[in-house]
C-alpha cells in the first residue's frame, strides 16, 4: 500500500479503517446471537453520542452511525441504556407483551451467550487472520535449529557474557521453559527488563543453569515510538528460516497458539504496570491506537491486517475483564446469578454498574491524556 501519502493522512485513514469494522463485527456478534434467540434489538450504533445517519429496518431496529467513533453498542429491548444495564423495577413490572423479546426476560444462558458473542467474534476474526497467514505463507521453521540456539557472539555490552555464558553454549531453557528456536529466547527475555533470569545452557554435553541479569534498553522504531525491552547481549549462530506448507486444521492450531502467546504477553505487561516494573505511560488509548494504525497502514496491507488482528484480540480481552458495564462484568453477574439461583439485588447492581462506568471513564480520560502527552506537538 505504498501510495506515497503524507503520514498524517495515513493516521486519518487508518483509525476508521481499523475501529469501524472491529466495532461493527463485535456488535454484530451480540446482535446476531440475540436475534437467533428471539431478542429484539432496538438500536445498533457504530459510535456513541448524536446520530449522524441512520435508518430503521422492518424489525424496528434503528441502525445508525453516531458522532463519537470510539466504540458502538446494540441496545436490546428492555435495556435501560446502551450498556445493557437493567432497570430492576421495569423488569419486575413488565407486562407479558413487554416481556416478549426482552433481553432481561430471556433465559440466563441465552443472555450469557448473547453477551459473550461480541468478544467471541473478535477472537474468531483474530484466529481467521492468523490462520490465513499460516495457510498462505506456511509455518516459519529454523533451517538449522542447533545453530540458531547456539551463542555465536556477544554484543559490546553483554550481561550474558558477564554472567558466565560462553560462545558455543546452546540455550536449552529460560526460567525452566524449553526454547524451540531463537525467537522463543528473544520473547522470553524481552518482556523482563531489569530482572535476573535463570538461563539453562548446554556446554560440553552437560547442562548448567546460569542466572543472567537482563539489561533494560529503550528501543525506538522508524516512527519514533519508544519501547522498553530486555536484552542479554547475545547473537544466534544462524538466522535462516524456511516456510513449511500448512493445511487448514494445522493453520488454525498455529493461530490459536500464536494468539495465546499474545494474550500471555498482554497479561505479563499489565501485571508489570501494576507492580511498577513498567511505567503507566506504556498504556495506550484511542489516540495512540490511531497513531499506530496509521503507521501500520503506511507499511502496507499485510502489516495493517496483522495490526487489525492484534487490536481485535485486545478488544476481546478488555471486554472480557470482569468490570461492570463491560461484557465481562455482565458475565460475572450472570455467573453469580447462576450460583445464587437469583439475580444480584437491584441496589448491588446499581452501585456496581455506576462504579464500573466511572472506572472505565476514568481510565479512558487517563489513557487519552497519556497519549496526548507523548505526541511530538507537546514537546516529547
Amino acid at each position: 500500500m505504498d501510495l506515497n501519502l503524507p503520514l498524517w493522512l495515513y493516521y486519518v485513514l487508518g483509525f476508521p479503517l481499523l475501529l469501524g469494522p472491529l466495532v461493527t463485527i463485535h456488535e454484530l456478534g451480540h446482535y446476531l446471537v440475540g436475534r437467533w434467540f428471539g431478542v429484539q434489538a432496538e438500536a445498533f450504533s457504530v459510535g456513541f453520542g448524536k446520530e449522524i445517519w441512520g435508518f430503521t429496518d422492518k424489525r424496528g431496529t434503528r441502525w445508525k452511525l453516531s458522532a463519537l467513533p470510539l466504540g458502538g453498542y446494540v441496545q436490546f429491548k428492555g435495556d435501560m441504556n446502551p450498556a445493557s444495564i437493567p432497570d430492576a423495577d421495569a423488569v419486575a413490572q413488565a407486562s407479558p407483551e413487554e416481556r416478549n423479546g426482552s433481553f432481561h426476560h430471556a433465559a440466563l444462558w441465552k443472555r450469557a451467550l448473547i453477551v459473550f458473542a461480541g468478544p467471541a467474534t473478535n477472537i474468531l476474526l483474530t484466529l481467521a487472520i492468523f490462520a490465513s497467514f499460516f495457510a498462505f505463507y506456511g509455518k516459519p521453521v529454523p533451517t538449522d535449529l542447533d545453530a540458531q540456539l547456539t551463542v555465536a557472539e556477544f554484543a559490546e555490552i553483554s550481561p550474558a557474557r558477564a554472567a558466565g555464558i560462553e560462545i558455543g553454549d546452546r540455550i536449552v531453557a529460560v526460567e525452566g521453559e524449553v526454547m524451540e528456536e531463537f525467537r522463543d529466547v528473544q520473547n522470553a527475555i524481552m518482556l523482563y527488563p531489569g530482572r535476573t533470569l535463570d538461563i539453562t545452557v548446554e556446554r560440553d554435553g552437560a547442562e548448567q543453569i546460569i542466572p543472567v541479569p537482563v539489561r533494560s534498553v529503550e528501543m525506538e522504531d522508524d516512527f519514533g515510538n519508544v519501547s522498553k525491552v530486555g536484552l542479554i547481549g547475545i547473537a544466534s549462530g544462524a538466522a535462516g528460516f524456511e516456510f513449511e506448507p500448512q493445511g487448514i486444521v494445522s493453520s488454525l492450531g498455529l493461530a490459536v497458539d500464536h494468539s495465546i502467546g499474545i494474550v500471555d504477553m498482554m497479561v505479563t505487561g499489565i501485571g508489570q504496570i501494576f507492580t511498577g516494573e513498567r511505567s503507566v505511560q506504556e498504556l495506550g488509548g484511542p489516540v495512540k491506537i490511531a497513531k499506530f494504525s496509521g503507521e501500520q497502514l503506511s507499511l502496507g496491507a499485510l502489516a495493517f491486517i496483522n495490526f487489525v488482528a492484534l487490536i481485535s484480540l485486545n478488544l476481546a480481552f478488555i471486554n472480557l475483564l470482569p468490570i461492570p458495564a463491560l461484557d465481562g462484568g455482565h458475565l460475572a453477574f450472570y455467573a453469580a446469578e447462576a450460583v445464587r439461583r437469583k439475580p444480584i439485588g437491584p441496589r448491588g447492581q446499581e452501585v456496581a454498574y455506576r462504579a464500573g462506568v466511572a472506572l472505565v471513564l476514568m481510565l479512558m480520560v487517563f489513557v487519552t491524556i497519556n497519549d496526548l502527552a507523548t505526541l511530538p506537538v507537546f514537546g516529547n
